[in-house]
């Protein structure tokens, strides 16, 4: 129990702390979140990923690891997700609801933050090649399960375009594949927003915690909730064992899947009117109840 109560102090508590003034600013204040996301998400975070991965020391086969690692575990989830709503009798909206919550966990910000608190800039890297991924696939594959095959895989592809940590992600990939030295004039302006993205990702975090609302249907959020806290690490330890990942790979991979559900689901839960109540009603609880599963799963992976 101290080891726990440690781990929750040391690698989860801060991020919490960092929210709840995203949460009071959001409440007490009137501050935009959405002029915050947008900042966080055009501009600090493809910053953030071009500077992780340019100084990091990872290869182009665990890149590929953790990118397949992270389509496997969406994969699997979705499946669990699909059988648990066939269970459930749940209508379409609902379905995509589901489906939205348990495939897409928060791996940007409070993933993030959390992998580098608990394991270090190493792990990190790591993480990040799981956020650049489940970010381009929940802006064409996400946008496919909220739209209910009612758009086309094309406009749906278009959603990569949106995603500027993708281009971050690309001009990194050409740096490390031509040996390129980035000219420092450009590298410090970059890793100064890159060291902003984390907070910043924390502050909107809590900013849109501050407009959740009751639970709708608690029973279905139950569910929702057991697939993304409980299911969804068992299914990440699985598959690292299954593709060999060890050490910090190992630790990044099953933290950003077992992260609660993603903030950006709500917006897609909005865009395409599935469910959005229940959509934010499962990130809200997901996200407080989060340090109950995360704790002892980082003492684990510290551990192991």
């Amino acid at each position: 129990m101290r080891l726990l109560l440690s781990i929750f102090a040391t690698d989860l508590l801060p991020v919490f702390l960092v929210a709840g003034v995203g949460f009071l600013l959001a409440r007490y204040l009137g501050v935009s979140v959405k002029m915050l996301s947008k900042v966080a998400f055009n501009a600090l975070a493809p910053c953030l990923v071009f500077s992780t991965l340019v100084t990091a020391q990872i290869d182009g086969r665990q890149f590929g690891e953790m990118a397949l690692f992270c389509v496997l575990a969406m994969t699997a989830m979705g499946l669990a997700g699909r059988g648990a709503a066939a269970l459930l009798g749940l209508d379409r909206p609902m379905v995509s609801g589901l489906l939205l919550v348990v495939m897409f966990s928060n791996g940007g910000n409070y993933g993030l933050p959390v992998v580098l608190f608990a394991f270090g800039r190493d792990a990190l890297s790591h993480a990040t090649v799981y956020f650049v991924t489940s970010a381009v696939l929940a802006y064409t594959l996400g946008v496919l399960v909220a739209a209910s095959g009612h758009r086309s895989f094309r406009q749906a592809a278009i959603g990569i375009t949106r995603v500027p940590a993708a281009y971050g992600f690309a001009a990194a990939v050409l740096v490390l594949a031509g040996g390129v030295t980035v000219p420092l004039p450009l590298m410090r302006p970059v890793t100064m927003l890159s060291d902003a993205a984390l907070p910043v990702m924390m502050l909107v975090l809590g900013m849109q915690l501050e407009r959740a609302t009751m639970p709708e249907r608690p029973r279905v959020v139950a569910v929702a909730g057991l697939l993304c806290l409980v299911v969804a690490p068992i299914v990440a330890l699985s598959l690292t064992w299954v593709l060999g990942l060890e050490g910090p790979a190992r630790q990044a991979a099953v933290v950003q899947a077992s992260m609660p559900a993603a903030v950006v689901t709500t917006v897609l839960a909005l865009e395409f009117e599935v469910a959005p109540a229940f959509v934010t009603s499962v990130v809200f609880s997901t996200t407080i109840l989060s340090p109950l599963t995360l704790a002892p799963l980082i003492a684990y992976l510290q551990a192991a």
